[in-house]
C-alpha cells in the first residue's frame, strides 16, 4: 500500500484464476478513517466478476474511462476481462457541486439474485427475492430524529448516497399482510437476526381466520436501515418506541402479537405499558432466563471490534451462517438468497447488524430481567403462550418448564423444532 499524497490510499490486488487468467485491480481509497480488508477483498471479488453489479456503494470502472457523472458510474456494468494485467479502479469520486466532499453512492438494484458467496445463481427472471418484495408494502411510522445532517459511512466516512438518506420524516416499514382486514389483527415479529420472510408459509394459514401482518424491523429486510447516529441508533428503547408507533399505524383494535427470539424482551417491555392493546402475546423460544442473557457467538461476533465490521458485510456470514447455526436444520438456497439480499444490495445492512449487534449485547441482560419480572407480575393480565422448540441450539430449555409454573404461563413445547 503506498500513500501518495495526504488522506489517498491506492494498492493493488492480483487475482489468479484456475484457467490462468490474471487481473491486476488497481483501488483507490480518499480519505478513509479505516481499511477494512474484508470490504476490499469483496469488492475485488466484485470487479472480476463482471456480470455482477457493482459492490452496493462504491463506483467502479475501467483505467480507460473518462470522467463521467455518477449516475453513469452507478449504474454501468462489465464484463470479465479478456486480457491479462488490465486494470480496473476503483475511486470514490466526488459529486455534486463541493468538489471537496467524497461521496458513496448506492448500487442500483441488481436484476436477479446478483452475486452470491455461497453457490448462488445469476437470473435474468424474477428471484424469490423479488417476488417476496411484491407481496408487502412500505408502511410509515415513527417520527425520523436529527439535524438533517448527511449520513456518512462509518468505515471510510464518506457521505451516503441518496439511497442511503433519509426522505420524508418517518421511517418506511416493510410490510406483507394476509387476510381480511375484518378479522381480529395479528402481527407477526421476526427475530434477530432473521426477516419477514421467516413467516412467509404461516401467512396464509392464519389468514383464514386473522388479518396476519408480518413486518422487517428497521435495519432489515426491505425496512429502512438509517445509519447509526443519523435518526436511529439501534438501542433497545428505541425499538421499543417505533414499535409503538408502528402498531398504532396497522392496528386501530386490540391485536395479539407473536414474536420470536430475541426481540421478545423488547415487545414485553412494550406490552408492560400497552396491556390494554393486546388481545394475546405469544413468545417463541424468548430469552427467560439468566443463562439466555448473552448473545450466542455466531451473533456476538457481530459486535467485536474491527471483525464485527467485517462479518457484518459479508451476506454468507450474516445471513446463511446466523440463521443455520441454531439449529440442525439446511435452508433451501432460494430461501438463502432472500435473506442475503439486503447485504448484497447495500452496506447499510451491514452496518445496522453492527450496530444493533453492539447494542443487544449491551442491553439485553437488563431486558431479560426485566421481563422476567413482568411476566411474573400479578398485574400482568395479557394471556400468554411460550412456545418451545427444543432443538434450538443457542437457548437452553433448563429452567423454562419451571418458569413458565412460577409464572403460569402455558408452555407448548415441540420436541423435534429448532429455535421457532
Amino acid at each position: 500500500m503506498d500513500k501518495t499524497k495526504q488522506n489517498m490510499f491506492h494498492f493493488y490486488v492480483g487475482i489468479k484464476t484456475t484457467n490462468g487468467l490474471s487481473v491486476k485491480l488497481l483501488f483507490i481509497l480518499h480519505s478513509p478513517t479505516k481499511i477494512n480488508l474484508h470490504v476490499i477483498i469483496v469488492m475485488a471479488i466484485q470487479a472480476f466478476h463482471g456480470s455482477a453489479c457493482c459492490f452496493h456503494s462504491h463506483l467502479l470502472h475501467s483505467s480507460s474511462s473518462t470522467t463521467a457523472s455518477p449516475s453513469f458510474l452507478a449504474s454501468r456494468r462489465f464484463q470479465p476481462c479478456s486480457s491479462k494485467g488490465k486494470i480496473l479502479k476503483l475511486n470514490c469520486s466526488s459529486s455534486g457541486n463541493n468538489g471537496d466532499q467524497d461521496y458513496l453512492l448506492d448500487a442500483p438494484v441488481s436484476v436477479g439474485d446478483g452475486f452470491s458467496f455461497s453457490g448462488g445463481k445469476y437470473s435474468d427472471g424474477p428471484s424469490p427475492s423479488d417476488e417476496w418484495f411484491k407481496q408487502g408494502k412500505m408502511v410509515k411510522a415513527y417520527s425520523i430524529p436529527g439535524t438533517g445532517e448527511k449520513a456518512k459511512d462509518p468505515i471510510f466516512g464518506l457521505v451516503m448516497g441518496s439511497g442511503s438518506q433519509a426522505t420524508g420524516d418517518r421511517f418506511r416499514w416493510f410490510c406483507v399482510e394476509s387476510g381480511s382486514a375484518d378479522n381480529p389483527p395479528v402481527i407477526l415479529i421476526h427475530g434477530f437476526p432473521s426477516q419477514a420472510y421467516s413467516y412467509r408459509k404461516v401467512l396464509p394459514v392464519l389468514s383464514k381466520d386473522y388479518h396476519a401482518i408480518a413486518f422487517d424491523w428497521l435495519g432489515f429486510g426491505f425496512s429502512d436501515k438509517p445509519q447509526p447516529k443519523y435518526g436511529f441508533d439501534y438501542t433497545l428503547d428505541e425499538y421499543v418506541s417505533s414499535l409503538k408507533s408502528l402498531i398504532d399505524e396497522l392496528a386501530v383494535t386490540k391485536v395479539s402479537l407473536v414474536v420470536q427470539g430475541y426481540f421478545s424482551p423488547v415487545i414485553v417491555k412494550y406490552a408492560s405499558t400497552h396491556q390494554e392493546k393486546l388481545s394475546n402475546l405469544i413468545l417463541l423460544n424468548p430469552p427467560l432466563t439468566a443463562q439466555h442473557a448473552k448473545l450466542p457467538p455466531t451473533l456476538s461476533i457481530f459486535s467485536n471490534f474491527l471483525l464485527g465490521e467485517i462479518f457484518s458485510q459479508d451476506p454468507l456470514r450474516a445471513s446463511d451462517k446466523a440463521l443455520t447455526s441454531c439449529g440442525p436444520y439446511k435452508m433451501k438456497e432460494e430461501d438463502a438468497m432472500v435473506y442475503r439480499r439486503p447485504y448484497l444490495t447495500s452496506g447499510s445492512s451491514g452496518f445496522a447488524l453492527n450496530a444493533i449487534s453492539r447494542n443487544m449485547k449491551k442491553d439485553l441482560k437488563r431486558y431479560v430481567e426485566d421481563m422476567h419480572s413482568v411476566l411474573k407480575d400479578k398485574n400482568w393480565k395479557v394471556q400468554t403462550t411460550i412456545c418451545w422448540g427444543q432443538r434450538d441450539r443457542w437457548l437452553s430449555y433448563d429452567g423454562v418448564e419451571d418458569f413458565c409454573k412460577d409464572s403460569n404461563h402455558k408452555l407448548i413445547e415441540v420436541p423435534m423444532v429448532n429455535m421457532l
